[in-house]
């Protein structure tokens, strides 16, 4: 059985969720919450040392990092679903544009996030319990990142993370005005991976993500949202525990 940690339908959660809904696999959905910060807590450290989700127990194999999972479930969970191309030119697209969210498009939505949602999340607590909360992060970066949203990000930051944001969408909106699907002969992993960033983004950034301005990026994202699969993992999935940034 599979067994999938996360947050659940959204970022970087949603990657290996609507993987596994795509193709069809049965497996346990076990959320934490990130307002109770159980992914810092010492039994999920056991299981992610990296206090990270998502994360993927496959009969006791514990694979991490969103992308790389997804890569996985078509390595070891093959399926008539396939979410791959076949021609080797066409994969290094795919990755290309699954190395791009990763790298670039999710670090800008992310800090936004933050700088929206995750900050409000410690602002009640004291200096002495948010420090507390702080020392249990095993990551020193996702410190630094916890205590630069508790203090709010210098306007400069921000400013630059939302030009990278604008420039993101259109560089989306260009490609997808002119193909299906990233990949341009067919739905693959680079699409769910993007889809797991944008989708939303049309009520988040409306002056960005609109009928008007990126049209090739609006019809991408409601294609696939109207999927079976997708449609199927939003109704079964909760999704009171989502966040911005799934990498806390």
């Amino acid at each position: 059985m599979l067994k999938l940690y996360s947050f659940g339908p959204g970022a970087n959660s949603l990657k290996p969720m609507l993987t596994l809904h795509e193709k069809g696999l049965d497996y346990e959905q076990v959320l934490l919450d990130p307002r109770k910060f159980e992914h810092h807590s010492d039994w999920f450290k056991k299981i992610n040392p990296r206090g990270q989700v998502p994360a993927l127990d496959d009969r006791g194999h514990i694979i991490t990092e969103s992308t790389v999972i997804c890569e996985y479930l078509e390595d070891e969970w093959p399926t008539e679903v396939k979410l791959r191309p076949d021609a080797s030119w066409e994969r290094a697209d795919m990755r290309v544009w699954t190395k791009w969210v990763d790298e670039y498009f999710c670090w800008c939505v992310s800090t936004i996030g933050w700088h929206r949602y995750v900050g409000n999340m410690v602002k009640g607590l004291s200096d002495e319990e948010f420090e507390e909360k702080v020392k249990n992060i095993p990551v020193v970066e996702q410190q630094v990142k916890w205590r630069r949203a508790r203090e709010g990000f210098p306007q400069e930051m921000l400013d630059e993370e939302m030009r990278k944001i604008s420039y993101s969408v259109r560089k989306l909106d260009d490609h997808l005005r002119d193909h299906e699907w990233l990949v341009p002969s067919m739905y693959t992993l680079a699409d769910i991976c993007n889809f797991s960033i944008a989708n939303g983004m049309q009520h988040g950034y409306p002056e960005l993500v609109n009928k008007e301005d990126t049209p090739g990026l609006l019809r991408w994202i409601e294609q696939i949202n109207e999927r079976p699969a997708a449609k199927k993992m939003f109704a079964d999935v909760p999704r009171e525990i989502r966040h911005e940034d799934a990498k806390k």
